[in-house]
């Protein structure tokens, strides 16, 4: 199994590397869903494709085995962020094949133990005291945990209430809301999403 050192990051990497990990799924641009992580391959690029969230990130190597529980941890994620939504409608990419909370649960902390952590206390001369999770002694982090404990950081933090799901045509995408008129991921979305309404209304004169 890969391994990849501790996190040596600030806890808002806990929000952008499970929202990134969630976002993997995406939208192909063609009427299809996409999914980054279909092979180990996928899963290689991704990971080096985040250097500095995710430690040692330019030497990492997927294996068949490592694919399997990061998919499990994703599958769990999103299956979670379809919960935080309600009363909104979940991603139409999770829709009809979400997992059910309970099993989340269970695949999200399971992943989460396979790597015990320990506190430590950061606290620079001209910075407030910030706290980090690292690996217990002799122990490195697992890539499975590391993205489950931040995929519970998120849930268990203040962002969890910021996020959506994008129902913009063709979109499959969770966002974090920025302002309160928000609707959409990204205006590209925004701009489809009116375009589709004018349609609809055209149709219905029609």
């Amino acid at each position: 199994m890969p391994i990849i050192g501790p996190m040596q990051d600030s806890p808002r990497t806990d929000t952008r590397i499970a929202l990134a990990l969630a976002l993997t799924v995406r939208h192909d641009g063609h009427g299809s869903v996409a999914d980054d992580l279909a092979d180990p391959a996928g899963l290689t690029a991704w990971v080096r494709a985040h250097p500095g969230v995710l430690p040692d990130a330019e030497a990492f190597a997927a294996d068949a085995s490592a694919l399997t529980t990061v998919r499990d941890v994703r599958a769990a994620a999103r299956a979670l962020f379809a919960r935080a939504v309600r009363p909104g409608e979940p991603s139409p990419a999770d829709a009809a094949r979400l997992l059910p909370v309970p099993q989340a649960l269970r695949l999200l902390n399971e992943a989460a133990a396979r790597t015990p952590t320990v506190p430590v206390l950061a606290w620079a001369d001209t910075a407030e005291p910030v706290v980090r999770a690292a690996p217990a002694q002799g122990t490195s982090a697992d890539l499975a945990a590391v993205l489950a404990q931040a995929v519970i950081g998120f849930l268990a933090g203040p962002d969890r209430q910021r996020l959506r799901a994008c129902h913009a045509p063709r979109c499959v995408r969770y966002f974090l809301k920025e302002h309160p008129r928000q609707e959409w991921c990204k205006p590209s979305c925004g701009n489809r999403a009116r375009v589709a309404r004018h349609q609809d209304r055209h149709r219905g004169t029609g």
